[in-house]
């Protein structure tokens, strides 16, 4: 007897593409999986023994049930589903497949206990603020005795479910964006997954292009096998989806046994080769200070202000504070008064509200708007007293990127304005060795070539060559020891960065300078 599984329509996705909105598809971070991805984690699943049931946990369309069905008849698979509409999309599809099982259901809220010979899945992508159930942290709490915190990804909660459910002998692959392994957050994924004893492919991919459309992320496969051996792990990265089946061969990987793989460190350093190795004189960070976030104001468009917005609602001067919004609005490496008034005189967003006098009738009138509008009850808002009021936050010297494809941008900000979110802010401690090496050497480093490359060692990779920083993903990175440098090279550094400065400022940069600045650090530090 045929199976109707071979007449369901291979162009399944595109007609859903072609129903669904992209605000639903977001709603639900849906992003569907390659043919040739699903096929080659459908071939690890099918390489279990006595392989018979298989659990997708995030149905989708059925991707990976129509693959292990061409290539396996004999399986029960059980599909699970939690947004109603590509539920019934699917279901009209598969509902004559008898061997296919589609459940709507919340993967998190149910079927703790069965347990499954394979499992399959490419979870929603979720940031777990943005999660609508937040209850979730508790089912994991109480069926695995695992307390999670609110910075973890939901892909991360389906992971460890799907561990928890793997039968003996059953194998699992996962393919979700391999931000945790480089975050703080993953911590205590990377642990559990050690601990698991079931890990045994790593594979990273290093595309130049997103391999999902529209997800601006850089994916992995994490490939599972609960066969009660303590086995290596292969970790891997590869440039394209025709490197992906030779990824599982004994060659081109780092093979590591899980007490060798220590989950506290970014596991980057594990499968990409780190660019400040071949540097001497390498210190944290940290020597010389510290990287915070920019101001979280709660509601940009209510609190940010330009020249026109201020004159519409006649806010005085007073009650606003000189502030960068837009990181797209500093086209340079340095930020000075000049600079701030030509901005502002292009109406662009550098004001921010920061209420001194609330009695001021203008802005009084201001606030009441904003409660009107329920700024008030916003997240950051509802828990600040008074709701308006800012973080006191003094402007800090340097600015950093936090988004970039062509490496860290570091500005100095001369005009003392203060950032939103946009910029990290760079701050240096009273009591260090800065006041010795001076603030201009070390900037002068920051905006090097040489700077960038090291940086990148800790950089978070997405999609399409983009690169993110956290602000610790910075004070644990490395920098050239500024102090080994004798006098007569440092005057030199100086001499060349006081010269590139004028240059930039005056609407002549000389990149040659900056080149040769650059040059100076090589010829000392290589």
């Amino acid at each position: 007897m045929s199976l109707t599984y071979t007449t369901i329509n291979q162009n399944l996705e595109v007609e859903y593409l072609q129903t669904a909105s992209l605000a639903h598809r977001k709603r639900y971070a849906q992003f569907f999986t390659p043919q040739e991805i699903a096929d080659f984690m459908c071939d690890w699943v099918l390489g279990a023994p006595n392989l018979k049931t298989v659990l997708e946990p995030a149905f989708g369309l059925g991707i990976f049930a129509r693959s292990l069905l061409r290539k396996k008849k004999e399986l029960k698979i059980t599909g699970i589903e939690k947004d109603p509409v590509i539920y019934e999309f699917a279901k009209k599809y598969f509902s004559s497949i008898k061997s296919v099982d589609v459940q709507l259901h919340d993967y998190l809220f149910t079927d703790w206990k069965k347990k499954y010979d394979g499992i399959i899945c490419n979870p929603p992508y979720f940031k777990f603020h943005d999660y609508e159930n937040k209850e979730s942290l508790t089912e994991i709490e109480k069926n695995l005795g695992l307390k999670l915190t609110g910075f973890t990804n939901l892909y991360s909660l389906f992971l460890l479910k799907s561990i928890s459910q793997l039968a003996e002998n059953g194998r699992a692959a996962y393919i979700i964006p391999s931000e945790f392994m480089n975050a703080d957050y993953g911590i205590f994924i990377k642990e559990q997954l050690l601990l698991s004893k079931t890990l045994r492919h790593i594979i990273v991919f290093d595309f130049e292009e997103n391999l999902f459309d529209d997800a601006l992320t850089t994916s992995s496969i994490l490939l599972f096998a609960n066969d009660g051996e303590e086995k290596k792990i292969n970790i891997n990265k590869i440039r394209s989806i025709d490197e992906l089946h030779g990824s599982l061969k004994d060659s081109g990987f780092n093979s590591l046994s899980s007490n060798e793989i220590d989950p506290k460190i970014k596991w980057k350093t594990y499968y990409h080769k780190r660019n400040g190795a071949r540097f001497k004189g390498l210190v944290p960070f940290a020597k010389y200070g510290k990287v915070m976030r920019g101001i979280a104001t709660g509601s940009n468009g209510y609190f940010v202000f330009n020249e026109q917005k201020a004159e519409k609602y006649q806010i005085p001067k007073s009650n606003l504070l000189r502030c960068v919004s837009k990181s797209a609005d500093i086209k340079t490496n340095f930020f000075t008064d000049k600079y701030f008034s030509e901005l502002s005189a292009k109406n662009r967003p550098v004001y921010l509200l920061d209420v001194k006098d609330a009695h001021e009738i203008n802005t009084k009138k201001y606030l009441e708007h904003g409660v009107a509008l329920g700024i008030n009850k916003k997240y950051l808002t509802s828990r600040r007293n008074p709701w308006y009021a800012q973080e006191a936050r003094v402007a800090s010297p340097i600015w950093v990127s936090v988004f970039n494809r062509t490496g860290l941008k570091f500005v100095k900000n001369e005009a003392g304005a203060s950032n939103l979110t946009t910029f990290h802010c760079v701050y240096f401690q009273e009591d260090n060795l800065f006041q010795k090496i001076g603030i201009d050497l070390f900037f002068s480093y920051l905006i090097t070539e040489t700077a960038r490359e090291i940086f990148k060692d800790n950089s978070r990779q997405y999609g399409n060559g983009l690169q993110k920083y956290e602000p610790n993903d910075l004070n644990k990175a490395q920098v050239l020891d500024l102090e080994l440098l004798p006098e007569e090279r440092i005057d030199d550094i100086l001499n060349l960065y006081h010269d590139y400065r004028l240059s930039v400022i005056s609407g002549r940069e000389n990149e040659a300078l900056l080149e040769e600045l650059n040059e100076k650090y090589l010829e000392f530090f290589l």
